[in-house]
């Protein structure tokens, strides 16, 4: 994942787009893959793409309806299980899982244990820190302040551009504290436990709209990341699933999520 982390190009053509599918329930020109059950993982820690919303307690975001509506027009039903980031990949790439999703960028490494869907979002990586904050505005002035602290998963690309683009490339330097999940980074972030949190533009518009001033973006964009669902290596799915994004790309249905879930949700009511 990427948080697993540029306000997304298209977004602001997204304010014109109503939150309407009219599409058929199984597109004429996409696959049929005739009402079979597909198994989806994801973490439920990534918002606004993926997280249990607090007042209802169900599991919902951008992840969710996009999937729902791939599984509508493909014609297959979902199962939706949960496992830890740190256990993500290597579940699916042993084909305990159909589908992965939880903002997982594409890189190359990681292709050589799953299959990646083609993008469905691209995002760059934001220095997430409190509101108050004054020690440091970019990450060249962050390095230079000695006791301030990064919060990260193991694992992820904001971990490895705090060791690689902000740090001094030691993956071991203790200036990283690390966490399981990264709404542990956010709560330690706010309870001054740690400085800063590298996350991309999606989960930052969430967390900072709805602090009411406790949290903030600084200093530039570090990075680009391209987002995609993953599978078992060799997966028949993947084909379908492009054809579905491709699809849902053309016909506005990923703007009018965008529109939903960065513009108009308001996390936490």
């Amino acid at each position: 994942m990427t948080i697993r982390r540029h306000v997304l190009a298209g977004l602001a053509a997204a304010l014109a787009v109503p939150f309407a599918f009219s599409a058929p329930a199984v597109a004429a020109d996409l696959p049929n893959l005739g009402g079979k059950t597909v198994v989806v993982v994801t973490e439920n820690a990534y918002p606004p793409l993926q997280f249990v919303d607090p007042n209802s307690g169900q599991a919902v975001g951008w992840e969710y309806d996009a999937m729902n509506e791939i599984a509508k027009r493909l014609n297959f039903k979902v199962e939706y299980q949960n496992t830890s980031w740190d256990a993500m990949i290597q579940a699916v790439s042993d084909g305990q899982y159909q589908v992965g999703m939880t903002g997982i960028t594409i890189k190359d490494d990681r292709k050589e244990k799953v299959d990646f869907s083609d993008p469905y979002m691209r995002s760059q990586q934001f220095m997430l820190v409190r509101g108050d904050e004054s020690r440091f505005k970019d990450a060249k002035s962050f390095a230079a302040v000695e006791d301030a602290l990064i919060g990260a998963q193991p694992g992820t690309s904001p971990f490895y551009t705090a060791v690689y683009e902000i740090l001094d490339g030691n993956e071991q330097n203790p200036r990283i504290k690390l966490f399981e999940t990264f709404g542990a980074t956010v709560q330690a972030l706010k309870a001054g436990d740690v400085d800063l949190v590298l996350t991309d533009s999606v989960a930052a518009k969430g967390y900072v709209d709805s602090s009411a001033g406790a949290l903030k973006v600084v200093g530039e964009p570090l990075g680009t990341e391209d987002f995609g669902f993953i599978f078992p290596k060799g997966s028949d799915l993947v084909a379908p699933v492009n054809a579905a994004i491709k699809a849902l790309k053309e016909d506005g249905t990923f703007d009018a999520l965008n529109k939903k879930w960065f513009l108009d949700y308001k996390m936490g009511g």
